[in-house]
């Protein structure tokens, strides 16, 4: 019986495969995580261009033209800051921008803080990764009379 040689033929075309696979997982993280830090941008603008807002509404109360700016920090009003952010996503346009946006806001002494958090559609999946990962941003701004 004539005995047959090993032979590796066909062995590179696995490795052709594997590292084929390995390329195509590095493309889908990379690109998806463009796509979020893409989100991240525009909610951090979103977030900051907020909270500017909602400190300029609640800094305008009743004090300020009664009585002045004087050398304190302006005391700020929660429930003007809370619907200034509301009349700013509305304005521009953010809530259809970004579906399922979320919005937390914070009042204190003399700081408005916005975190605003929105799903992510990311272009290509992973299998087992996250559908709708969720993307924070958190913007703030302070005021105080010069």
């Amino acid at each position: 019986m004539p005995r047959r040689e090993r032979s590796d033929r066909g062995q590179v075309s696995v490795l052709i495969i594997g590292f084929a696979l390995v390329v195509a997982m590095l493309v889908v993280v990379v690109v998806d995580a463009s796509a979020a830090y893409l989100k991240r941008q525009s909610l951090d603008s979103l977030a900051d261009g907020a909270a500017l807002y909602a400190a300029d509404a609640a800094a305008e109360g009743h004090d300020v033209y009664t009585g002045g700016l004087g050398d304190d920090d302006l005391r700020l009003s929660a429930g003007v800051a809370r619907a200034a952010v509301r009349a700013y996503l509305r304005s521009t346009g953010a809530l259809a921008a970004h579906p399922g946006l979320t919005t937390v806001v914070t009042v204190d002494a003399t700081r408005v803080r916005v975190t605003v958090a929105a799903p992510v559609d990311l272009p290509l999946t992973l299998p087992g990764g996250p559908e709708r990962p969720v993307v924070r941003a958190v913007g703030s701004a302070v005021v105080r009379p010069e």
